[in-house]
């Protein structure tokens, strides 16, 4: 049996969704969308309807892609101004010889429903570990023996004006969120190993008008903290230096320009206009070595932040975001953080760009979550989908929707 999630992340300069596939273990990739958009300011949605029309845009991609109709989703949040706490929950145990999922989410919800949390939202609850019966620790209590299961849980929230006016985004476009997270955390999931998640590390993120900041401590998020410097900065300091709009800007930075001035060719010329409309010929060295103080500036305040956050010892770094796929990044943050820091990878063929990785984490994030209380869930009613792909014959129905429809080219 497979399960299929869509993700959602609304940023400030795009719209991104993924649609996965989960099958056994495996998380496959079944459709990805990106659209332009100028509606978010700063982690604010500045015109609920005009971010519907894009997010309704982006669902049609997708909808025209699979030939299914998209209208449940996890939401990616920003996160902004979010306020975290430890609390301690406890629980009696339905049936004590068999502690169940429901047990799980009854210490949960029991635990949530007693905390005021006054103008703030609740976005996540990340349980630390279970004890039961005050003694054995384990991570996952499903099929133990035990009358009373306990557990010191994460929770995370944000402003309730911020989270609606995202969510009333998506409604408007046609549909129901069936969960919400926090970028970070999908930046996190979309990463995510048995290592990862024995030890203490950092996720920065640089996005457009911003750089966020993560701590994660065996797989929970701790800390965090928002930049106000991001990716359009390195747009405009080539803007301002070569004399050209920031639309012709980020081309070269995205197109051109190298991390570290001094991987550039010396001989590669790249052909502008600028704002008189002449041609200007740009020497990829001299427009490298802009970039590179910009991004060593953004990656030295990440770093500073990562710091003010946490004395732990940091055993990883990941970069993630737009401007982690520019040229060179990898070598740079190799050299400026010694090795400690890399770029991220996404491991999910079809997955092309760091800027998909909190819509993706956001799907296996959700996922997670169901698994350990015992739970499954299916963003695409089953019936519309065998309406939708004829099974050949010898393929069973509990065979994934990539199998069905690409199976005759791999012969599956």
């Amino acid at each position: 049996m497979s399960n299929i999630y869509t993700g959602i992340d609304v940023g400030t300069d795009s719209v991104k969704i993924v649609v996965v596939e989960k099958i056994k273990n495996s998380f496959n990739l079944l459709a990805s969308s990106c659209k332009p958009s100028t509606f978010v300011h700063h982690g604010e949605v500045t015109n609920v309807r005009k971010l519907a029309e894009v997010i309704r845009e982006a669902l049609n991609d997708i909808e025209e892609m699979l030939g299914l109709k998209i209208d449940k989703a996890i939401c990616c949040l920003n996160p902004i101004d979010l306020n975290m706490d430890i609390v301690q929950g406890k629980v009696e145990v339905e049936d004590p010889n068999k502690i169940s999922g429901v047990d799980i989410s009854n210490l949960m919800n029991e635990t949530i429903s007693s905390i005021d949390f006054g103008d703030q939202e609740l976005v996540t609850s990340t349980p630390i570990n279970f004890v039961i019966d005050g003694v054995k620790k384990v991570y996952d209590p499903k099929n133990c023996e035990g009358k009373v299961l306990e557990s010191k849980i994460v929770i995370s929230s944000i402003n309730k004006s911020s989270m609606y006016r995202m969510l009333e985004a998506i409604k408007l476009a046609g549909v129901d969120s069936v969960d919400v997270c926090f970028k970070s955390t999908g930046d996190y999931f979309s990463v995510k190993n048995d290592e990862y998640d024995k030890e203490v590390g950092a996720i920065i993120n640089i996005g457009e008008d911003s750089t966020n900041v993560s701590i994660f401590n065996k797989g929970i998020q701790i800390k965090n903290n928002v930049i106000n410097m991001g990716s359009v900065h390195v747009d405009r300091d080539i803007s301002y230096m070569f004399n050209c709009n920031n639309d012709v800007a980020r081309e070269v930075k995205e197109e051109f320009a190298y991390a570290i001035g001094d991987d550039a060719d010396s001989n590669e010329e790249y052909v502008i206009q600028d704002r008189e409309g002449n041609d200007k010929v740009l020497k990829q060295v001299g427009v490298s070595k802009v970039v590179e103080a910009r991004v060593r500036e953004i990656l030295k305040l990440s770093y500073d932040e990562i710091k003010n956050l946490t004395n732990r010892k940091i055993s990883y770094i990941i970069i993630t975001g737009g401007l982690s796929e520019m040229n060179g990044m990898d070598h740079l943050v190799e050299i400026y953080f010694n090795g400690l820091c890399k770029v991220c990878k996404i491991n999910i063929m079809g997955i092309r760009h760091n800027k998909y990785s909190s819509a993706l984490g956001s799907c296996i994030y959700f996922d997670d979550k169901l698994t350990l209380r015992g739970k499954s869930y299916n963003m695409v009613n089953n019936e519309e989908l065998n309406n939708i792909v004829s099974i050949g014959e010898g393929m069973s129905t509990n065979d994934g929707f990539v199998s069905k429809v690409f199976g005759h080219f791999f012969d599956v």
